[in-house]
Formats: C-alpha cells, sequence, structure tokens
C-alpha cells in the first residue's frame, strides 16, 4: 500500500511564503507524475502543480506560475511545493497525489492520480 503524507501547512500572511512536504512511503511503485492540488469549501479541486519523477519537468495553473516551485528529492521520495507571494485567494486544502503511470489523462486532471494525501490547510489572511 502506497502512502503520502503531506506537511507544512498553516496561517500566514498575504505576501509570505509556506514550504509544503509530501512524504511517500509503503510499496515501491512506478509513477510517472505527482501533483498538487488543492480543494475550498463548496468547489471541486483544482490542480496547482505537478512534476514528471523521472525527468523533473514541471507544470504550474496559470493562478500560480511565477509564484509556486514543485520539486522532488527521488532518494528521499518526496515532493515539495514552495509557495512565495501567497494572496487570500490561496486559501485552501492543499493534496499531494502520485499516479501509476498506467493511464492517459492529463497531469492536470484529477482523475490521473490514484494515491492522494490526507491534505494540509494553508491558510492566507489579508
Amino acid at each position: 500500500q502506497v502512502q503520502l503524507v503531506e506537511s507544512g501547512g498553516g496561517l500566514v500572511q498575504a505576501g509570505g511564503s509556506l514550504r509544503l512536504s509530501c512524504a511517500a512511503s509503503g510499496r515501491t511503485f512506478s509513477r510517472l507524475y505527482m501533483g498538487w492540488f488543492r480543494q475550498v469549501p463548496g468547489k471541486e479541486r483544482e490542480f496547482v502543480a505537478a512534476i514528471r519523477w523521472s525527468v523533473g519537468t514541471t507544470y504550474y495553473a496559470d493562478s500560480v506560475k511565477g509564484r509556486f516551485t514543485i520539486s522532488r528529492d527521488i532518494p528521499k521520495n518526496m515532493v515539495y511545493l514552495q509557495m512565495n507571494s501567497l494572496k487570500p485567494e490561496d486559501t485552501a486544502v492543499y493534496y499531494c497525489a502520485a499516479d501509476r503511470g498506467v493511464n492517459t489523462m492529463s497531469y492536470d486532471d484529477v482523475g490521473r492520480y490514484d494515491y492522494w494525501g490526507q491534505g494540509t490547510q494553508v491558510t492566507v489572511s489579508s
């Protein structure tokens, strides 16, 4: 069984920074992408960023491009999301996700991902 555990969320003022971490553990699994999504109550989960695990290519939602950076540490089996210049509209529960590399859905589609963390709350005050 694969487990993803996020950490690093919290309360920050607008303009501040946070770094989220996601630790993958459990059985060894092949993955093509790992990603970060976020969700606010009453809305669908939305794509934030993704990274192609083997080669490190990164992808971002337009709303976070230039402010957020996704990275990974392969030996540690970790993925990170560095969030700078945070805005109140970034407030959400942030989820880490990983796929098994077996479907053809886009990297920004929730349906692509097979494993999810429990989420970590990020609150940005104005």
